[in-house]
């Protein structure tokens, strides 16, 4: 999210003619893709512009998301495209202050059925191949010695290949409309194990490792996951996510601030 090319109104009313829009508000948040929201005197849409070459990516994107909405997850599908640029469906809702229990109940139902369908997708993409995680770790030695000796056992971290992940359910990344739960931003999403998929996100839905949420969500995945997860193994994975996410945050953001909140 965020903007990197920035565009007029004038100019998206001229790609996206038929959807009568009126008003293009900026995202502030992130920087790898441009994002605006556009809406019209009804419905609100997201448009986004890649700054990166992933066209093959989209195209897998773009199927994946309809196979997902077809079976009645709650994702934002691609409306239109119109050169470089990409109109989705916005997703209602918003991101509860606090979580309770329905949204952990919620996101280990939506996770359980997301597995159970692309376990029976084929992928060609590694989520893996996202990240340059030895590059990261080269610069973390370099620049924050105290936090490479904390993350450094990454760099010998592989992953089952059970299907495709979503690999990013971060809470910047959902919206709840109700106790309906809405996951966007597919766009990294590639073949990876299951469990770090559910680590990742009681990582962001269950910070203080609460043992009422983490038993919740368990009983509930495991209910209808294509595989039962367990107990201590997730407990080990979210230790790993953890980590993993905050090395990938101080490659991002040059310092190891928003890794502290992590480890």
């Amino acid at each position: 999210m965020g903007v990197l090319t920035p565009t007029t109104l004038e100019r998206v009313q001229e790609l996206f003619s038929s959807y009568n829009l009126l008003t293009l508000e900026p995202t502030s948040d992130g920087v790898v893709d441009t994002t605006f929201i556009v809406s019209s005197a009804t419905k609100s849409y997201i448009l986004k512009h890649y700054e990166r070459d992933i066209a093959t990516k989209i195209v897998a994107d773009t199927k994946l998301l309809s196979r997902l909405f077809e079976a009645g997850l709650n994702v934002p599908i691609l409306l239109a495209s119109n050169k470089g640029w990409y109109l989705y469906k916005k997703l209602d809702g918003t991101l509860p202050m606090w979580i309770n229990a329905h949204h952990i109940v919620s996101l280990a139902r939506f996770m359980a059925k997301m597995h159970s369908l692309t376990k029976k997708m084929p992928s060609s993409r590694n989520f893996m191949d996202n990240y340059d995680i030895k590059g990261t770790l080269g610069y973390t030695k370099k620049h924050h010695y105290a936090y490479f000796k904390k993350l450094s056992f990454l760099e010998g971290f592989k992953m089952q290949k059970d299907a495709l992940i979503h690999g990013d359910i971060f809470k910047d990344n959902c919206v709840y409309e109700g106790a309906m739960l809405g996951v966007f931003d597919f766009i990294d999403s590639g073949d990876g194990e299951f469990l770090f998929d559910a680590a990742v996100a009681l990582t962001a839905f269950n910070p203080q490792n609460s043992p009422l949420f983490l038993n919740l969500f368990l009983k509930n995945y495991n209910q209808k996951a294509p595989q039962k997860l367990k107990k201590e193994e997730l407990v080990a994975m979210i230790k790993t996510a953890s980590a993993f996410y905050a090395l990938l945050r101080i490659g991002k953001f040059k310092n190891t601030k928003k890794a502290k909140e992590l480890l």
